[in-house]
């Protein structure tokens, strides 16, 4: 834990990298009070401070079934394209006014298609909002593992379609345990075979294997990826964690939310401390800032308090998701310099 106090303005200055930010988790009260007003859909609660509640009593109910309820809330409130791009870009400035240098969203455009909307006119949505902010930002599509694989290979095959537009990565989310990326293999090879990077959810709700066969199925970034801790101070486990590292995996682990999830009991005993000092690539992230009440500064603040991190630790934290990001090189050179210069500095 850090020995000295170091106050949320500063830690808000502090340059970050977002790499794992859903959209449909990322909305502010307001933007969500007004675009259910606006849609004429009933509101949980009457104004916005009794929302916030809402969604704390949902964070902390220690039940995943409740953490996503506001998911049903908030794609509801997004179903029109005017509110995707406007979801999309209050993301985007959001995080920017967080201190964030470079930032990745994700979004499952099938859950936004309707007989209204096409998933291509989601897609296209959700990357205006993010074309309108000056911070570089890119758009990772998610299929989700519990559907059919269908439904994924599209996903696979709406990714390379806009490719050359803002989206940059390919992603499996949803339900983990009993849904192994194996059963999207099809879609896993689409986006393979033509280099569009995937990062796969995997090692937080099932076994820490998942995370090495996330990895063979072209997975170079995991989503959380927090049960590789049980492979910690094992020999087995300490051989596959070396197979880790080999492949130059990195790990998005989004601390709150990982608690929140219960994926992992608390803030404290959250693995991400002894996973860095294992020499594991990763850093830290939001997930949900909306579901979980969180953002970028507010994790930092929490890793300083409840781990054995330093600043340096999450400025080092932020190159390595910087030199992770799928944006292109000519996003991430500035940035990636502007970070080493400011750790030359501390």
């Amino acid at each position: 834990m850090h020995d000295q106090p170091i106050s949320f303005d500063t830690l808000r200055r502090l340059p970050k990298v977002l790499l794992h930010e859903h959209l449909d988790g990322g909305l502010s009260h307001r933007s969500l009070m007004r675009l259910l007003r606006s849609r004429g859909i009933e509101a949980p609660a009457a104004d916005e401070a009794g929302l916030a509640e809402w969604f704390t009593a949902r964070a902390h109910a220690g039940s995943l079934v409740e953490y996503l309820k506001g998911f049903g809330l908030t794609v509801a409130a997004m179903a029109e394209p005017a509110a995707m791009q406007a979801v999309a870009y209050e993301a985007a400035k959001a995080a920017r006014e967080d201190g964030c240098v470079l930032a990745e969203f994700r979004m499952a455009p099938l859950l936004l298609e309707s007989d209204e909307v096409s998933a291509e006119a989601a897609v296209e949505s959700l990357l205006a909002g993010l074309t309108r902010s000056p911070m570089p930002c890119g758009l990772i599509l998610c299929a989700m593992r519990h559907e059919p694989s269908e439904r994924s290979e599209r996903v696979a095959r709406l990714a390379l379609r806009y490719r050359n537009d803002g989206v940059i990565g390919f992603d499996l989310a949803g339900p983990e345990a009993g849904f192994p990326p194996s059963l999207h293999a099809k879609a896993l090879a689409i986006v393979r075979d033509r280099g569009l990077p995937i990062t796969l959810h995997a090692g937080e709700a099932d076994v820490a294997e998942r995370v090495l066969e996330a990895a063979a199925l072209g997975a170079t970034r995991i989503g959380h990826g927090v049960r590789l801790a049980d492979w910690l101070g094992t020999p087995a486990g300490e051989d596959r964690l070396a197979q880790v590292r080999e492949k130059n995996l990195h790990l998005e682990l989004c601390p709150s939310s990982n608690v929140h999830t219960g994926a992992v009991p608390s803030l404290r005993e959250h693995p991400i401390g002894r996973l860095w000092r294992a020499g594991l690539s990763l850093s830290y992230h939001t997930d949900n800032p909306l579901m979980s009440c969180t953002t970028m500064t507010a994790e930092a603040a929490l890793l300083l308090e409840h781990q054995d991190l330093q600043v340096t630790d999450l400025l080092a934290m932020a190159v390595q998701a910087a030199e992770h990001s799928f944006l292109p090189e000519s996003d991430r050179a500035p940035v990636l310099e502007a970070l080493r210069d400011t750790q030359a500095c501390k």
